[in-house]
């Protein structure tokens, strides 16, 4: 990645063959002024960056495959104003926790809901909104 970029404002991309990527031209002058970083990461590393943050990822030499998930964030207030292949916004309704002990038993059974779900033995991300007695 380059370091800082995000500074720079949005910086518009074309396709070149089936991949998107910001001006080379361009990419070479903001690199005679800005450091280029490699950020080497382990199997389940996450890294979260500016979306102006300009980047990009080397050739997968291995003989593994390489999975990126890309997750984007958007205030309410910025709802696309035509249909697109992005999501418009839709309102989450917040329910009390009674309706999603509820909605576990539905699923699992009564005596299985609480077992399966929300078992900090049994479910690791559990523990945190479980009580230990």
């Amino acid at each position: 990645m380059i370091r800082r970029s995000h500074e720079l404002g949005r910086i518009e991309h074309s396709l070149s063959g089936e991949q998107a990527g910001a001006d080379k031209d361009r990419v070479d002058e903001i690199l005679k002024k800005l450091d280029l970083v490699y950020v080497e990461m382990e199997p389940g590393d996450g890294l979260f960056f500016h979306a102006n943050l300009l980047h990009r990822s080397d050739q997968n030499r291995s003989d593994r495959p390489r999975w990126s998930m890309i997750c984007c964030f958007n205030a309410a207030r910025n709802d696309p104003f035509k249909e697109s292949r992005h999501p418009r916004y839709t309102p989450l309704v917040k329910v009390k926790d009674e309706e999603i002990l509820k909605a576990a038993a539905e699923r699992f059974g009564e005596s299985e809901a609480a077992g399966t779900w929300l078992d900090p033995n049994r479910e690791a991300s559990a523990s945190t909104f479980v009580k230990k007695d």
